[in-house]
C-alpha cells in the first residue's frame, strides 16, 4: 500500500507553481485502549527514542487532558488513552490532525481563501494555564465544522503571548512574524533518535474526510485520490486519510525520520508495534 501511495504522488506531479503553502503538518493525536496508552507512558525505550513527555494540560473553558507526547524538530505525536480527554475525543478510535502556519497572519489569509471557496470558518482561541489560574493565549485555531464523527482537523497559529512567555520555553524569533513549528518545539530531539514525522495514516469516516478536504486544499497541500481515500503531501509530512465505516476509525500508522541510522529494534507497546531501523527510519503501527 505504501508503494501504491508513492506511485500516486509521483503521477500527480508537482504542485501548482507559485502557490505558497499556508499550512504544514503540526501534530496528530489518537485515542487508544488503556493497555496501549499505559505501555506508551511507562516505556523506557520511548524516553530514549524521542523527546518524550507525559503532561496534563488545562486549556480553554477549563478543559483538561492528559497526553503522551513524542516531539521532533518540527512535528510531534500525541497519544491518549480512553478517558484521557473529555467527551467523544476520549473514546476508542477518535483522532485529530493539527495543521499550523509558519508566518504570523497566514491564518487570516487562509480564512479569506476558504470564504472565497464558500466555506464558513469557525474561530476558536486555545489557552493554556501554567498553574497560576491565569490562562495565556496559546494559539488561534479555525475549524470548518462544529461537529464531527470521530476525526477533526483544524488550522492553528501560535500567539505572541505564548511564544514570548518565558514559561513556554520557546526560542527567539528568527524573522519577523516567526510562528514556526521549529521555534515552538524544544531542541531536545537532537539528543534522541526521532527527528520528525514523515507520514501519518488515519482512518476516518466519509463525512469527516469530506469536511477535511477543503482545509487541506486551501492550506496548499497537494491532495490526490488514493485507493479508499486521499493522500496529502508537501511540507515534509505525507498525510494518508482512508475512508472507513464508523467502528474502524483511528490513527493507524506513523513513520519517522531519525537523526542517525539505527539497528533494528522492535518495541511492542500494548496492541501497537514500533519498529526502529535498520537505517534512519522507524514505523509505528496501531
Amino acid at each position: 500500500m505504501i508503494l501504491a501511495i508513492l506511485l500516486v504522488l509521483a503521477a500527480a506531479g508537482p504542485a501548482q507553481a507559485g502557490e505558497r503553502q499556508l499550512l504544514f503538518y503540526n501534530h496528530a493525536w489518537g485515542t487508544f485502549g488503556r493497555a496501549t496508552a499505559d505501555a506508551v507512558e511507562h516505556s523506557a525505550y520511548l524516553k530514549k527514542f524521542a523527546d518524550f513527555e507525559v503532561r496534563t494540560t488545562t486549556g480553554a473553558d477549563g478543559k483538561v487532558w492528559t497526553g503522551r507526547y513524542l516531539r521532533g524538530r518540527e512535528t510531534y505525536l500525541e497519544v491518549f488513552g480512553i478517558g484521557d480527554v473529555p467527551g467523544k475525543d476520549g473514546e476508542l478510535g477518535a483522532a485529530g490532525l493539527g495543521l499550523s502556519t509558519e508566518r504570523d497572519g497566514d491564518l487570516d489569509t487562509l480564512k479569506t481563501k476558504l470564504r472565497a471557496a464558500g466555506q464558513k470558518p469557525i474561530d476558536y482561541l486555545q489557552t493554556r494555564d501554567f498553574g497560576d489560574g491565569k490562562p495565556v493565549p496559546w494559539f488561534d485555531s479555525m475549524f470548518l465544522v462544529e461537529q464531527y464523527d470521530r476525526f477533526g482537523a483544524w488550522a492553528m497559529e501560535y500567539r505572541d503571548e505564548y511564544l514570548n512567555d518565558p514559561r513556554s520555553k520557546v526560542g527567539p524569533a528568527r524573522f519577523p512574524g516567526d510562528v514556526t513549528r521549529e521555534r515552538y518545539l524544544p531542541d531536545t530531539y537532537q539528543n534522541r533518535l526521532m527527528r520528525d514525522i514523515t507520514l501519518i495514516h488515519l482512518a476516518v469516516t466519509a463525512t469527516d474526510l469530506a469536511a477535511t478536504l477543503p482545509l487541506l486544499r486551501a492550506g496548499g497541500f497537494l491532495v490526490v485520490s488514493s485507493p479508499g481515500g486521499v493522500v496529502a503531501s508537501r511540507g515534509g509530512t505525507t498525510m494518508w486519510l482512508d475512508s472507513v465505516p464508523d467502528g474502524q476509525t483511528g490513527l493507524k500508522r506513523v513513520e519517522f525520520s531519525l537523526n542517525r541510522a539505527a539497528g533494528r529494534h522492535v518495541e511492542r507497546l500494548g496492541t501497537s508495534t514500533l519498529v526502529v531501523g535498520p537505517g534512519a527510519r522507524a514505523v509505528w503501527t496501531f
